[in-house]
């Protein structure tokens, strides 16, 4: 990891004198602009205050460094309005704002909008309003005690005064019941603070195996200063009980802690088990929390109520005081790349945080990324491995189902093979699991007379049939229509055929076959949000489902003690194209969906469909010679200088006319750099040549490990400038290359 490099005088927390001040507003913009200060108000870097652009007002930070441009005499100067109640941005999180943008490509004012992503929170803070049982009350004449108002009556009398919404979810009501009681006399309202419940910490941690309690005993012993351990172990071992014991030390020590997971709405289970470890609930941080939710969370981090966060890769940029632990559980996942807005890969920006922070960054996963391997031979970061499943549970057997000999019945997708292991788990009463990484009921759509493909208008992709909601959908930009009664091409009615398939196709297979089988379907369309992603989880857990057909989605973390065989339909499907990781992504996915199997007593199987059984994938996950893989991978990419053992950065140019795309691209390429090291390849069409409306090239800068690709990028963009509505964006180790 680069130096983060020598602190500034705002670092510091030199207080900024004079009649001007240097603020830093949240906005696509990398310059800092300078405000007259009012008379009587003293201020700092940090400080949060208002202030005047254009007609508009806007919340900005306190930064140092001169405006860029003409210099303005002070009189001139628009005053800045207000300072603002909220604690100031500590230097480490602008530290950290400057060198994410500088790593990145990305403008100074873009990331800082990451770290202020709830201006709410800076104004002063509202007492919320909550319900209370009114005492003495009587209902008035003719009011009817319905079921439902009952039901809130005893919410509101087993717990704190609480708010109208979160009363209402409590009973199951609306939120109209909760008014009409108010209404009536038998509640009333009063103000209520937030109250974030800390953890306890006491003897209630599991018993650790000898290997667990070594690895925890390390990552406790690192408490306290900078380092990187990638916590390895294979699926089911206990990684989450090992980290959750630093987690423990971390705030007992005074300090807070923050989790990143990839996906927040599948963290179920590992939210249970931190409840009944510490007697409360983490904070969360994602993208479905209310407003007022991420207002109050917000401030409660920067406050330091906030002991623990689990969130997304946003969660990176809270604003922590005490920050004394990250962790980054999941590390391989993609996930953690940001590809819209400033682009950056969190895992990475998390590893720069711990080291601004001086504190400790844990690593966890099974399926270790090639780049946190690369570091760990590198000596760059330590090692800690766990190589077997708590309590003695076995790893699964693994086998490879060989399409080409074992073939499917005709508008079939599972074998014979497969079919035969699934009747046998259904009749043992255990569970069974087939993955398929495609969503919907069929990925492509054509016509049977003349061929037309239903096409996305907006998007260079095919319209995905759901045929449970009726739609052709584009899984893209998410455009959705019916499917015609005619071919737009040539109006041949009924001609239309569901090519290949999805997970709801699969779902009417199994159906057929095994008719008594309760289906779920687990996908991120029917887990929409955390709430129902829980209840999902938690119907399987209940063994309220036979059989799970999923995506990634169920890939992901989860303990099924019934669940015993997991069925790969397509083991192929991600090796398919010319991405870069696509072996290793192949590689995480099937390793991780296969760790779903036999987790507890019952000893789990595995089969894979595949038609290439002889691939270096598909022979490492049968013999689970995983390092044999990932020596090979490695091997393949020094050799062509590829990361982890290169640098690669994408300059994508964008557009809504495609002739002022490629006039733009070209452009860039005429000028791009040459350095000894460095090549610039392209321009080409990005493989989706229309994304949401907007045309796409792209050019891609191959270049040594010792070159400073953010350096030749910084000079050379500058050379052409973008005309009619053309954007160019940079993406600094890209992962997606379409």
């Amino acid at each position: 990891m680069p130096e983060t490099g020598a602190r500034s005088a705002a670092e510091k927390g030199a207080p900024c004198g004079g009649g001007r001040i240097s603020v830093l507003l949240p906005l696509a913009i990398d310059h800092v602009f300078d405000y007259r200060v009012p008379d009587g108000l003293a201020l700092q870097p940090g400080d949060f205050v208002a202030v005047p652009l254009g007609k508009r007002e806007y919340a900005a930070c306190v930064w140092d460094g001169a405006a860029s441009g003409a210099e303005i005499a002070a009189p001139r100067l628009k005053e800045l309005r207000r300072k603002l109640p909220a604690r100031p941005m500590n230097a480490k999180l602008r530290r950290l704002i400057e060198w994410v943008a500088r790593y990145n490509c990305a403008l100074r004012g873009a990331v800082l909008k990451m770290a202020m992503s709830v201006p709410d929170a800076l104004e002063p803070e509202r007492p919320a309003t909550g319900y209370a049982l009114a005492e003495n009350a009587a209902p008035p004449p003719k009011f009817k005690m319905t079921p439902a108002r009952r039901r809130v009556l005893h919410a509101v009398a087993e717990g704190p005064p609480r708010a109208a919404s979160e009363l209402a979810r409590e009973a199951g009501v609306s939120p109209g019941v909760v008014k009409s009681l108010a209404d009536a006399g038998l509640i009333h309202a009063v103000p209520v603070m937030q109250v974030v419940a800390a953890p306890q910490i006491g003897d209630g941690g599991p018993k650790l195996s000898p290997e667990q309690r070594t690895c925890a005993d390390d990552l406790v012993a690192k408490l306290g200063g900078f380092s990187v351990t990638l916590l390895d172990g294979v699926p089911g071992s206990g990684k989450t009980e090992v980290y959750l014991t630093a987690v423990a030390a971390a705030i007992q020590g005074g300090k807070q802690a923050l989790v990143l997971v990839p996906e927040i709405a599948l963290t179920a289970q590992w939210l249970g088990r931190f409840e009944q470890r510490f007697g409360a609930a983490p904070a969360l941080w994602h993208s479905d929390l209310t407003p007022a939710q991420r207002r109050d969370t917000w401030r409660a981090v920067s406050e330091g109520r906030a002991r623990v966060v689990v969130g997304a890769r946003s969660a990176l940029f809270l604003p922590f005081p005490e920050l004394g632990l990250l962790v980054v559980d999941e590390e391989h996942d993609a996930s953690f790349k940001q590809e819209e807005g400033v682009i950056y890969q969190a895992r990475d920006m998390a590893v720069v945080r711990g080291q601004i922070e001086n504190i400790p960054v844990v690593l966890v996963s099974a399926t270790p990324s090639l780049e946190t391997f690369a570091n760990v031979e590198q000596g760059r970061y330590t090692l800690l491995h766990l190589p077997d499943r708590f309590a003695g549970a076995a790893m699964p057997e693994v086998r490879l189902i060989d399409m080409r000999a074992d073939k499917p019945a005709r508008q079939s997708w599972l074998s014979p093979t497969l079919r035969r292991a699934l009747g046998e788990t259904l009749e043992a009463k255990e569970q069974a699991l087939l993955f398929l990484n495609r969503r919907g009921f069929a990925p492509l759509t054509l016509c049977r007379n003349c061929g037309h493909r239903m096409q996305c208008p907006n998007c260079t992709a095919w319209l995905v049939e759901h045929r449970r909601e009726g739609r052709l959908r584009c899984h893209h930009c998410g455009f959705a229509q019916r499917e015609p009664e005619s071919c737009p091409s040539c109006a041949a009615v009924d001609s239309f055929a569901a090519c290949g398939p999805g997970v709801e196709r699969l779902a009417e297979e199994t159906k057929a076959l095994f008719p008594n089988a309760r289906v779920g379907i687990m996908t991120s369309d029917t887990l929409r949000g955390p709430n129902a992603a829980a209840e999902f989880i938690s119907a399987i857990e209940a063994r309220e489902f036979d059989l799970v057909i999923g995506t990634q989605v169920a890939a992901k973390g989860h303990h099924f003690p019934y669940l015993t065989l997991v069925g790969v339909v397509d083991g192929d499907l991600g090796l398919a194209g010319g991405d870069l990781r696509a072996a290793e992504r192949t590689f995480q996915l099937l390793s991780q969906v296969a760790g779903r199997a036999g987790r507890a007593e019952r000893r789990g199987r595995v089969f894979i469909q595949t038609f290439m059984p002889d691939h270096k994938v598909m022979k490492a996950l049968a013999s689970g010679g995983r390092e044999r893989f990932y020596e090979a991978e490695a091997a393949e990419r020094r050799a062509h200088k590829m990361p982890p053992f290169g640098r690669l950065a994408a300059i994508i140019v964008t557009g809504g006319s495609e002739d002022g795309v490629i006039a733009c691209a070209k452009a860039l390429a005429k000028t791009a750099p040459a350095e000894a090291g460095l090549a610039v390849l392209g321009p080409a069409p990005a493989p989706l040549r229309r994304l949401a409306g907007q045309y796409r090239w792209r050019l891609l800068v191959k270049a040594d490990k010792e070159v400073n690709i953010q350096a030749e990028i910084r000079s050379w963009l500058p050379r052409v400038k973008p005309k009619g509505g053309v954007k160019v964006r940079v993406d600094i180790d890209p992962y997606s290359f379409l």
